[in-house]
């Protein structure tokens, strides 16, 4: 039987790595990354947090060599706000392995796009999908129809491409939030990952080099539009406070994000699979949108292997339906299960003791702890 065919759409992080792990099996790839955006690649200040488990994934899968963008952490420190004193409710601490691991977004997908460049069988089309028919499994371009054994729409959390088969099946909700982020340079010994729960909304703090590390704060939608020409002065002074640290520089300008849960309910149609960020978006105070990614691509890389082994064409067998039911779950359960963990520390006078009780006293239960943490790392096995 000669090679089946796949089609990627989208140049993100998670369609060229789902265009490499893949190009790994006897298929052919058409990786089709439309317009060059380079430009506001460079401006793009955007850092990722992935657990021990899914760079693993990324070492096994991926091979990339180059482990200098990747920068450890063996410590997490979780401190909440309490009548304006910031406390310290829970830390994660190991002293053999390393608990996570935080990249620039640009330059891992400076590594990916090298690799993709080096793969025979992936080729790269730098054009864009006119239209997508769902019925025949196939897509146009300049007028002209093209069919694949399997098409994957990886175009990011509000492409339009995805209305077709999704349409209102989804858990959708608007945090009315936007997620600011930016680069901070300093002199200082801050080398561990900190989140400060703040009555503005979550704030991170991620090291990913020796005098540098990434600010993402979660903040409302007015609370934005009302200081937006103050939020660097804000923010500069927030951080201050937090890490008792005058000496640091905002490098970067700081950009700004709307935050939304969505969570499709239904992952195909017909030969056509939604893949990434337009598969769930999930609140960034948790980091756990790309190991979500990693791992449904972990998985679809596992069934395609299995389906080609028994010598079964992508449109004739259970390969979606099988993805489906085995990433569906814990997809669900952890973008749920975020939402609340958002709603739990939202600032509210009713929910304010309750939650102080609690949090002053989780140290104690241990069992909440290791949970926690082997959730956070490996996922839930459904």
């Amino acid at each position: 039987m000669s090679a089946q065919k796949i089609c990627i759409i989208g140049d993100g992080l998670a369609g060229l790595s789902t265009a490499i792990i893949l190009s790994q099996e006897n298929i052919k790839v058409d990786l089709y990354v439309g317009n060059s955006k380079k430009k506001k690649l460079k401006k793009n200040s955007r850092t990722t947090a992935i657990s021990e488990k899914s760079y693993q994934i990324i070492k096994s899968k991926l091979k990339i060599k180059n482990s200098d963008i990747f920068w450890p952490s063996k410590v997490i420190n979780l401190f909440f706000e309490d009548k304006k004193k910031i406390k310290s409710f829970l830390r994660f601490k190991e002293n053999k392995k390393n608990l996570m691991y935080i990249f620039q977004n640009k330059e891992f997908k400076k590594q990916l796009d090298k690799k993709i460049l080096k793969k025979k069988n992936i080729n790269l089309i730098k054009k864009n999908i006119t239209d997508i028919n769902y019925k025949d499994g196939t897509i146009l371009l300049n007028k002209k129809q093209f069919s694949y054994d399997l098409i994957i729409l990886s175009t990011g959390s509000q492409s339009n491409l995805y209305n077709k088969i999704s349409k209102r099946r989804s858990i959708v909700k608007n945090y009315k939030e936007v997620a600011l982020t930016t680069t901070i340079k300093h002199r200082s010994k801050i080398n561990e990952v900190s989140q400060f729960f703040l009555k503005e909304g979550p704030l991170a703090i991620l090291p990913f080099g020796k005098n540098i590390f990434s600010v993402v704060w979660s903040v409302s939608d007015s609370f934005f539009n009302k200081n937006k020409k103050l939020m660097k002065n804000i923010l500069d002074h927030k951080i201050k406070i937090l890490l008792k640290k005058p000496r640091i520089k905002i490098t970067d300008n700081i950009q700004s994000f709307p935050i939304n849960l969505n969570l499709k309910t239904k992952y195909f149609k017909e030969n056509i699979l939604i893949l990434g960020d337009g598969l769930h978006s999930v609140h960034p105070m948790a980091g756990q949108g790309f190991n979500l990614v990693l791992r449904d691509i972990k998985k679809l890389s596992e069934l395609i292997s299995k389906t080609l082994k028994l010598g079964l064409l992508f449109k004739n067998s259970f390969l979606l339906e099988d993805f489906y039911h085995a990433r569906k779950p814990e997809n669900t359960i952890l973008g749920l299960g975020i939402n609340l963990t958002n709603l739990f520390f939202k600032e509210n006078k009713y929910f304010a003791p309750m939650r102080k009780i609690i949090l002053s006293n989780i140290n104690n239960f241990k069992f909440i702890k290791k949970i926690s943490q082997t959730i956070s790392n490996k996922g839930i096995s459904v």
